[in-house]
C-alpha cells in the first residue's frame, strides 16, 4: 500500500489527479470487498494512509459519494455505503434494463480480437475459482465484474460504460452484504455461454442468457452480514 500512497505524491501531480488516484484506490478496495459496507472513512485516516492533505481526502470521498459507493452523514463523516435490500433490488432491476442493450450494441461492433480477449478473461476467472483464500476470492469477483465492463467498453457508448462501472461497483457492495460466500458472485459458465452466443452472432440468445445470468446473481443473495475491516486493515490484507 505504501507504493500506492507514494505514487500519489509523484512530482507534478495536480490536486485533481491526486484526488482521482485516491478515489480509484479506495474504489478498488470497495469493489474487491476489502472495505466492507459501513466501514468509516474519516478524512484524517484517509489522508494519513495516503500521506496527503485532508482536502485531497475529502475530494476523493466526495467523488465516491457521487457514485453511491460512500455515504456522507452530517456530523458523523463518511462511510462505505450500506445498501438496503430495496436498493439491492433496484440495482439489479437497473442491470436487467441496461445490460441487454449494451450486449446488443457490443454484438454489432465486436471483433475477433475482442472475442479472444473475453475468452482470456474467462480463463483467468476459471483459474481464480480454483484457488483458495480471501485474496483469490476478491480477485475472482473483480474478474467477474471485468467481463461485464468489457462488454460495456466494446459497445462504444462511453455514457453506458460509466453507468456500468457504477452498477458493477454497487453490485459488489450488495454481494458483500448479502451474497453467499460459497457461491461465485457471477456465474463462470454463464459468461462462457454468452460469449458462445456472441461468436455465433445469436444476439437474442445472448440477451436471454444475460437476463438469466443477472437473475442468477440476484437469486444468490441472502441476509448474512460479513466481517468488516477498518481502513488501515483493509489495505494490509
Amino acid at each position: 500500500m505504501n507504493s500506492q500512497a507514494d505514487a500519489l505524491q509523484a512530482p507534478g501531480d495536480s490536486t485533481e489527479n491526486g484526488a482521482q488516484q485516491i478515489r480509484d484506490a479506495l474504489r478498488e478496495a470497495i469493489v474487491e470487498r476489502r472495505l466492507s459496507p459501513g466501514t468509516k472513512l474519516s478524512e484524517s485516516d484517509v489522508g494519513s494512509l495516503f500521506n496527503v492533505s485532508r482536502t485531497l481526502a475529502r475530494a476523493a470521498l466526495q467523488a465516491l459519494s457521487y457514485e453511491g459507493l460512500v455515504s456522507v452523514e452530517k456530523n458523523r463523516g463518511a462511510f462505505v455505503a450500506y445498501p438496503s435490500l430495496d436498493e439491492a433490488r433496484q440495482i439489479f432491476a437497473a442491470r436487467r434494463l441496461v445490460e441487454p442493450g449494451i450486449l446488443r450494441s457490443a454484438a454489432e461492433r465486436i471483433t475477433p480480437a475482442q472475442l479472444k480477449h473475453l475468452r482470456q478473461l474467462l480463463i483467468e476467472e476459471g483459474r481464480l475459482m480454483s484457488e483458495r483464500g480471501q485474496s483469490a476470492r476478491r480477485a475472482e469477483i473483480k474478474a467477474s465484474g471485468d467481463f461485464h465492463l468489457m462488454l460495456a467498453s466494446i459497445s462504444g457508448n462511453l455514457i453506458m460504460q460509466r453507468f456500468m462501472e457504477e452498477l458493477v461497483a454497487r453490485s459488489s457492495l450488495v454481494i458483500a452484504l448479502y451474497g453467499q460466500s460459497s457461491a461465485s458472485s457471477c456465474g463462470h459458465a454463464e459468461h462462457g455461454d454468452i460469449i458462445t452466443a456472441l461468436e455465433r452472432k445469436d444476439i437474442d440468445t445472448a440477451c436471454h442468457l444475460m437476463l438469466h445470468h443477472i437473475a442468477h446473481i440476484e437469486a444468490d443473495l441472502d441476509l448474512r452480514e460479513r466481517k468488516s475491516f477498518g481502513l488501515k486493515e483493509a489495505f494490509e490484507r
